[in-house]
Protein backbone atom coordinates (compact mmCIF):
# COMPACT_ATOMS: atom_id res chain seq x y z
CA UNK A 1 0.00 0.00 0.00
CA UNK A 2 1.34 3.45 -0.91
CA UNK A 3 0.41 6.72 0.66
CA UNK A 4 0.46 9.95 -1.29
CA UNK A 5 1.95 12.93 0.49
CA UNK A 6 0.94 16.42 -0.49
CA UNK A 7 2.74 19.55 0.55
CA UNK A 8 0.70 21.78 2.80
CA UNK A 9 0.02 25.28 1.50
CA UNK A 10 2.07 27.90 3.33
CA UNK A 11 0.28 29.87 6.03
CA UNK A 12 -0.60 33.22 4.49
CA UNK A 13 -2.05 36.32 6.15
CA UNK A 14 -4.53 37.53 3.50
CA UNK A 15 -4.32 41.08 4.90
CA UNK A 16 -0.57 41.31 4.12
CA UNK A 17 1.25 41.69 0.82
CA UNK A 18 3.04 38.41 0.05
CA UNK A 19 5.90 40.36 -1.60
CA UNK A 20 6.81 42.86 1.13
CA UNK A 21 4.69 41.92 4.17
CA UNK A 22 3.00 45.31 4.48
CA UNK A 23 -0.77 45.71 4.81
CA UNK A 24 -2.44 45.29 1.42
CA UNK A 25 -5.58 47.20 2.51
CA UNK A 26 -7.74 44.78 0.53
CA UNK A 27 -11.37 45.87 0.88
CA UNK A 28 -12.63 42.50 -0.33
CA UNK A 29 -10.70 40.64 2.39
CA UNK A 30 -11.86 43.15 5.02
CA UNK A 31 -15.47 42.60 3.95
CA UNK A 32 -15.02 38.83 4.07
CA UNK A 33 -13.54 38.99 7.58
CA UNK A 34 -15.95 41.53 9.10
CA UNK A 35 -19.16 41.02 7.14
CA UNK A 36 -19.27 44.81 6.70
CA UNK A 37 -19.86 46.13 3.18
CA UNK A 38 -16.82 47.98 1.81
CA UNK A 39 -16.37 50.37 -1.09
CA UNK A 40 -14.69 48.93 -4.18
CA UNK A 41 -11.10 47.88 -3.48
CA UNK A 42 -8.24 50.10 -4.66
CA UNK A 43 -6.99 47.21 -6.78
CA UNK A 44 -9.99 47.38 -9.08
CA UNK A 45 -8.64 50.62 -10.63
CA UNK A 46 -4.88 49.98 -10.69
CA UNK A 47 -2.54 49.07 -13.52
CA UNK A 48 -0.54 46.01 -12.42
CA UNK A 49 1.78 45.99 -15.44
CA UNK A 50 4.77 47.17 -13.34
CA UNK A 51 4.12 44.74 -10.48
CA UNK A 52 6.97 42.26 -9.93
CA UNK A 53 4.60 39.29 -9.90
CA UNK A 54 7.32 36.95 -11.13
CA UNK A 55 9.01 37.48 -7.74
CA UNK A 56 6.03 35.86 -6.04
CA UNK A 57 6.62 32.15 -5.43
CA UNK A 58 4.12 29.92 -7.22
CA UNK A 59 2.92 28.48 -3.87
CA UNK A 60 1.86 31.97 -2.69
CA UNK A 61 -0.04 33.05 -5.79
CA UNK A 62 -3.77 33.61 -5.42
CA UNK A 63 -3.69 33.52 -1.62
CA UNK A 64 -3.33 37.23 -0.77
CA UNK A 65 -3.39 40.54 -2.61
CA UNK A 66 -0.21 42.51 -3.13
CA UNK A 67 -0.07 46.08 -1.76
CA UNK A 68 -0.41 49.26 -3.83
CA UNK A 69 3.33 50.00 -3.63
CA UNK A 70 4.26 46.57 -4.98
CA UNK A 71 1.51 46.80 -7.61
CA UNK A 72 3.13 50.01 -8.86
CA UNK A 73 6.53 48.30 -8.97
CA UNK A 74 8.00 50.65 -6.36
CA UNK A 75 10.68 48.98 -4.24
CA UNK A 76 10.20 48.92 -0.47
CA UNK A 77 12.09 51.56 1.51
CA UNK A 78 15.59 50.57 2.61
CA UNK A 79 16.26 50.50 6.34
Amino acid sequence: MTTATTAAAPAVDATRCPLCGESNRCAMELERETGQAQPPCWCMQVDFSNAPLTNLPEALRGLACICARCAAGTPPPQD
